[in-house]
């Protein structure tokens, strides 16, 4: 498993009955989380200092319940790279820790490169990937079905004084269709799909049953010298194996690199967040 040790402005505090207590800069949350199946040490709404509480409802959904006046949103650094949190709806953040185990990895690649590499980031959401390759010196396509995660992404560039991201409004397999016939090719590929979702003209996506063929076709808008792949999930039960069975056959063998994903805790003990699967060219 691959861990995201290097944060000093977030931590995950205590874990136990399906929710987590993590510091995010000078608040402290707590949350759902449905990979903790175990029990707390004690209850974790107990804790003392607790800004802000996300509760669900029986009949679906949920709301944060707040604890202590906290901004509407704040900004996080990780390393050089400020990040923006704000509590949404349905728990979210803005923001996914752990991905920064992809952010090491990335940054790596890009920057020992040594040429200008194009990058497509798939299922973005509010761009934290999209900034890091920026960053690193990618030309970045960034495409979310989302108008209002866009924004978000947007917000983080400014941050970061970035504004060289190219933002897209659009279904990732739309765009991409619309890639192929065009002949505009990528490098990198980065995509973090969800488990479930809809299109626009009501498409059913489920990872388990779209995610291969989605898969297949980002290869038609590979450069002929791409530097890598990188495919996220958070899917519970969804194993490396499978990203490395998926990338092996799509873009064939080579250097793939799959891991559990997760974050070290408090408490010594680590919380799984997903797998990662990464499919490395050496040029």
């Amino acid at each position: 498993m691959k861990l995201a040790t290097e944060w000093k402005d977030y931590r995950v505090i205590a874990t136990g009955d399906g929710e987590k207590l993590e510091k995010w800069g000078k608040y402290t949350l707590l949350r759902p989380d449905p990979q903790i199946i175990w029990h707390a040490k004690q209850p974790l709404a107990d804790y003392k200092g607790i800004s802000a509480h996300y509760m669900r409802s029986n009949s679906g959904g949920g709301k944060w319940e707040y604890n202590e006046s906290i901004p509407e949103r704040w900004n996080i650094k990780y390393k050089d790279i400020s990040f923006i949190v704000k509590p949404m709806g349905f728990k979210h953040t803005g923001i996914f820790p752990e991905q920064a185990v992809n952010w090491e990895d990335i940054t790596k690649l890009i920057k020992g490169a040594n040429r200008e590499i194009k990058v497509l980031n798939l299922f973005a959401y509010t761009g934290a990937a999209s900034v890091v390759c920026a960053k690193a010196g990618a030309k970045v396509t960034h495409v979310d079905a989302s108008k209002g995660m866009v924004e978000r992404a947007k917000e983080n560039a400014n941050l970061n004084d970035i504004n060289t991201i190219r933002y897209i409004v659009d279904d990732c397999e739309k765009f991409i269709n619309r890639e192929i016939r065009r002949g505009n090719f990528y490098d990198a590929i980065i995509m973090d799909p969800p488990s479930y979702g809809r299109g626009t003209n009501g498409e059913m996506w489920k990872l388990e049953d779209n995610l291969f063929d989605f898969v297949e076709l980002t290869r038609k808008v590979l450069s002929n010298s791409p530097l890598f792949v990188l495919i996220s999930s958070y899917t519970t039960g969804l194993q490396a194996s499978v990203l490395s069975n998926i990338l092996s056959l799509v873009f064939g063998e080579g250097d793939i690199d799959a891991d559990e994903i997760g974050l070290p805790t408090d408490e010594k003990i680590v919380l799984p967040s997903g797998a990662r699967g990464l499919k490395v060219w050496k040029n």
